[in-house]
């Protein structure tokens, strides 16, 4: 599903997508960061725990030929391809995607916050 309009917010921080059917997706950096479907991060069909990217900041997407976007973080991650697929994906299962990524940061004893190390002992 390709948006009919895509918008880089640097002051909010967020890729805003607009779709012919009349939805909307305003995704924060964040979540496209720990989102991202680079090999770094997907490892192959077996996530790596990306933590302590509250922080993170885009400051840069440039168009993929036709089908896709690349994004640049300020943590120096450029490396995945997010296509319009995967972005329209990422949108329509914001809320769940995002609450299960918060129960893995908790089971994992991460944090979100770069500044705090996190270290979960029991319970």
């Amino acid at each position: 599903m390709t948006p009919t309009a895509v918008k880089l917010d640097l002051t909010a921080n967020t890729l805003n997508l607009n779709y012919a059917s009349g939805e909307q997706f305003i995704l924060s950096a964040e979540f496209l960061r720990v989102h991202s479907p680079s090999a770094e991060v997907q490892n192959h069909g077996n996530p790596i725990l990306q933590f302590g990217k509250q922080q993170v900041k885009l400051q840069h997407a440039e168009a993929a030929g036709t089908y896709a976007l690349k994004l640049s973080f300020d943590d120096g991650h450029d490396s995945g391809l997010f296509t319009w697929q995967y972005l329209y994906q990422l949108g329509s299962q914001q809320q769940t995607l995002w609450q299960t990524y918060l129960a893995e940061l908790n089971r994992a004893g991460k944090s979100r916050d770069p500044n705090e190390s996190v270290v979960k002992l029991f319970g």
